[in-house]
């Protein structure tokens, strides 16, 4: 898979997953020190296991890594992670090998990962000297955006929660487990639309633009307040 990105989007290309429908997946999700991936650290990995005739399964995995720098305050409201919490987790490089033994030769799915969950890995593991896995890996954003062309917005994680109708009350959200299950829920929902469609694979496009996520004003603050 190559994803390519651009000033405000980005494409992907070589990618084919089929079929869609009838495999089991691995969901998974990261938290971080922050949204740039290019210096931020990742603080959290989620999985769990999911085939759409039985949803998520019991099975995943959860861990906190300790963070090479620590995490903002705002970040730390944010995502109930704090400092404290992960200075005692394994390192990053204890908590990838037991991610990899868990998510095996399974295709994954993400959500904004393209942009985020991979970019970040990827970094960490040239930085760590580590092999980044070569798993197939499908993100919601860019399967809604395929077959919705006429949206215009940022495909946000809450703009799907609102446009499928999802009830997220009481769930903690920026928990990386937790938001497995939403993305869970909000695959099936893309899958069905597929399903309608009558399509049962995804290929990459690299004509196709996904409209990249903007950085919350939260994390353009330095500590003292002054926006970088």
């Amino acid at each position: 898979m190559k994803i390519t990105f651009l000033p405000g989007t980005y494409t992907v290309d070589k990618l084919d997953v089929t079929p869609l429908q009838d495999r089991t997946y691995c969901i998974f999700d990261l938290e971080g020190t922050g949204i740039d991936t290019t210096v931020e650290s990742v603080t959290q990995f989620g999985a769990v296991r999911y085939k759409r005739s039985e949803g998520a399964s019991e099975s995943s995995f959860s861990s906190l890594v300790r963070a090479s720098k620590p995490i903002p305050e705002a970040v730390e409201k944010l995502t109930g992670i704090t400092n404290q919490a992960i200075s005692q987790a394994p390192l990053f490089n204890e908590v990838y090998g037991r991610f990899c033994s868990f998510i095996g030769d399974q295709v994954l799915v993400t959500h904004a990962g393209y942009e985020y969950d991979l970019p970040m890995l990827e970094r960490h593991c040239e930085e760590l000297g580590l092999k980044m896995f070569t798993n197939k890996v499908l993100d919601t954003k860019a399967m809604f955006t395929y077959i919705h062309p006429e949206v215009t917005d940022v495909v946000s994680t809450d703009f799907l929660i609102a446009y499928y109708k999802l009830d997220t009350e009481g769930i903690h959200r920026h928990d990386a487990l937790a938001d497995c299950g939403i993305i869970a829920r909000i695959f099936e929902c893309v899958l069905e639309e597929y399903e309608e469609r009558g399509l049962d694979h995804f290929i990459a496009d690299s004509s196709k633009q996904m409209k990249r996520f903007v950085i919350p004003e939260m994390y353009l603050k330095k500590e003292n307040g002054v926006t970088e």
